[in-house]
């Protein structure tokens, strides 16, 4: 019963994120790669998407907290974030959080 229960709660929070337009085509993609031999492809996909996000934070924000900006760091870090970024929307709120970030902390208007 247990079993069904959180089945169905994925299933509902699937529709739910699809119908928000957080998922699309290419998450149906990942869904078609995964099978028997590889039963968590998607799970891992996004496990690793996440925590290589946080790295590249974290990153970021070190090189933000330096005494000398580093422009050329922090491009290549953004890049690195850009590409491991599925969908373009992504892009748009990681590049809009650092402009804020640095016309915030550092009087720098991008």
């Amino acid at each position: 019963m247990a079993g069904n229960q959180r089945r169905l709660q994925a299933a509902q929070l699937r529709k739910s994120l699809f119908d928000q337009g957080y998922l699309d085509d290419q998450f149906i993609q990942l869904e078609e790669l995964q099978d028997d031999a590889n039963p968590r492809f998607v799970e891992e996909i996004v496990k690793l998407y996440f925590s290589d996000s946080a790295r590249l934070i974290r990153r970021l924000q070190s090189a933000m907290e330096e005494s000398s900006l580093d422009f050329e760091k922090m491009e290549n870090i953004m890049h690195q974030m850009k590409g491991s970024s599925v969908e373009a929307k992504y892009n748009d709120i990681l590049v809009t959080i650092f402009m804020k970030i640095m016309h915030e902390k550092f009087n720098i208007i991008i």
